[in-house]
């Protein structure tokens, strides 16, 4: 099924990162948002939880492993065309996760890796909401403690 103007939203995951009291972010290459930073994940495959599809895209993106503590919520990408026809709809579940191993090596989906302070991102340019399921991520790991 084309990504491109689906028939229905498709299901991704993603992970929060977290190393040191940082939290890994990669600038995207994809549309609709390339050049900005996010979380690594991508859309879960069939048979795959969304625990599996977030540290399999983690893995795929940036040579790091994690383990999953727990859920930190949702977000919904809905991109409309200019007739208000739905272009791009993903519904992503996101996790908090802490840092197994590696460093992070850049790749074609995320071609710049930055461990960055999830309470102050700067002026770092980044996907909308992701300021609020970085708050909840990081409720999670400290909650975890």
């Amino acid at each position: 099924m084309s990504r491109l103007y689906p028939e229905r939203p498709f299901l991704a995951a993603s992970v929060a990162v977290f190393r040191d009291g940082r939290v890994l972010l990669g600038a995207r290459t994809a549309a609709p948002a390339p050049g900005v930073f996010s979380l690594p994940g991508g859309v879960v495959e069939l048979g795959e939880t969304l625990e599996q599809g977030a540290l399999r895209e983690l893995l795929e993106e940036t040579s790091v492993t994690a383990r999953i503590v727990g859920f930190a919520g949702h977000t919904e990408v809905l991109d409309l065309d200019d007739d208000r026809r739905v272009r791009r709809h993903f519904v992503v579940a996101t996790f908090a996760a802490h840092w197994v191993a590696g460093d992070g090596v850049p790749s074609d989906e995320a071609p710049q890796l930055v461990w960055a302070d999830p309470r102050d991102l700067g002026d770092l340019p980044t996907t909308p909401g992701l300021k609020r399921i970085l708050d909840a991520a990081c409720a999670v790991i400290e909650s975890a403690r």
